[in-house]
């Protein structure tokens, strides 16, 4: 008796609804991203034991490098729309609405308060390429960078807001100690500090304290 031969047939699937979803994926990082800006200097940091995270939100930096040159970044674009226009009353800047909208777009500043206009004149391409001499931070009194200070505490009044110094590695001490005047100055104690992780000591109590929950699991 002849076997009956199984006639073949191609296999058919429908990924439609696989392509949407997986477009439907993308589209949410690309809206949910957070990209990070631009950094105005390259910063070699310290070394340090502590591992906490730097806070993404309402967080006010201040970027030392190590020639001593000193700029001020915010996070929020109401918040430096805030300042530019505080800062343009209280200082008689003369910026334009233009130089300010540029200024709240822009991810660090920093010039005197002389030389605001002339930056925020620039278009984007020429502000990146633009050597930036720092806010000046002269003397123990804070220089102008105690005034950026005040009005950032102004503008975040009511939040919690953090304040962070990022100084290189070999930048100066003179330096750091006129910044953190221009902190003191407006009583403000409490910042963080970036530095570049490393583990503590073995032996040291800090080492046997990050052991305990290891030595649990």
């Amino acid at each position: 008796m002849p076997k009956v031969k199984v006639a073949r047939k191609s296999t058919w699937v429908d990924m439609t609804a696989f392509v949407d979803v997986s477009f439907l994926i993308l589209t949410f990082f690309i809206l949910a991203t957070k990209f990070k800006p631009d950094e105005p200097v390259q910063v070699e940091f310290p070394n340090s034991v502590s591992a906490d995270a730097l806070p993404e939100t309402d967080a006010f930096m201040v970027t030392i490098d190590k020639n001593g040159r000193v700029f001020v970044q915010m996070d929020d674009p109401v918040a430096r729309r805030k300042i530019a226009e505080n800062m343009n009353n209280t200082r008689n800047l003369g910026l334009s609405e233009a130089n300010i909208k540029t200024f709240t777009n822009a991810p660090s500043i920093g010039v005197p308060f002389a030389g605001m206009k002339n930056l925020l004149g620039m278009n984007s391409e020429e502000m990146k390429n633009a050597a930036q001499p720092g806010i000046p931070v002269p003397d123990s009194t804070g220089g102008e960078l105690y005034y950026w200070v005040r009005d950032a505490m102004s503008v975040y009044a009511g939040k919690k807001t953090a304040w962070i110094i990022k100084a290189d590695n070999e930048t100066k001490y003179p330096v750091v100690r006129n910044v953190l005047e221009a902190f003191k100055r407006n009583d403000l104690n409490k910042f963080q500090l970036v530095t570049k992780f490393q583990d503590a000591p073995i032996g040291s109590p800090l080492w046997e304290t990050r052991q305990k929950p290891a030595e649990k699991k």
